[in-house]
């Protein structure tokens, strides 16, 4: 089985890569694992033009077409975010909106192979689990709409730098082993 995790930060070296790494250390032991970032790949932002709806294809073709292969190769989706000003970061967002022609509220639409599970981590500088939990409910939303089954979620505060990930360790190894 495959798993993906998703560095949703742009940021390549802080703390959300830092639980990307713990995660797929874990899941490393059972499943074949692939970690990427959303800053790797180049994504325009939705047009809004429509023509997805009648043609279940976006009109532009960048970076949205390789992340979405990945998807689809994978079994298992685990998106680790942080909290920009209370939901996921703008270049998670963008691709998020440019994934309408797999978005099962309209006919046709694109569709991933069933049986995707995914998991959502969301981490926050300060105290409030209100914030993670937006940010949880703005991946698990996007699950829902391209049919992969929400499995879990951890939400992680008073998270800024990296050398705070540490700390909380275990707790994301004990969240992996129910994946």
């Amino acid at each position: 089985m495959n798993a993906l995790v998703i560095n949703c930060s742009p940021v390549r070296d802080g703390a959300t890569a830092e639980i990307v790494k713990i995660v797929s250390d874990c899941l490393g032991e059972r499943y074949s694992t692939e970690c990427a970032c959303i800053d790797d790949y180049d994504i325009h932002f939705c047009r809004g033009c429509r023509r997805c709806h009648t043609t279940a294809e976006c009109v532009q073709h960048d970076g949205v077409d390789a992340l979405m292969a990945r998807f689809e190769r994978a079994d298992v989706i685990v998106c680790v975010s942080p909290s920009y000003w209370a939901d996921v970061p703008g270049q998670f967002k963008a691709f998020i909106d440019r994934c309408t022609p797999w978005c099962n509220t309209h006919e046709p639409h694109a569709t991933l192979s069933g049986g995707k599970r995914g998991y959502a981590i969301a981490l926050r500088t300060g105290p409030g689990m209100p914030e993670c939990q937006r940010v949880i409910s703005s991946i698990e939303h996007f699950y829902g709409h391209l049919e992969i089954e929400r499995c879990g979620s951890l939400g992680l505060c008073s998270v800024e730098y990296r050398e705070a990930v540490e700390p909380r360790r275990a707790e994301i190894v004990r969240f992996c082993e129910q994946i």
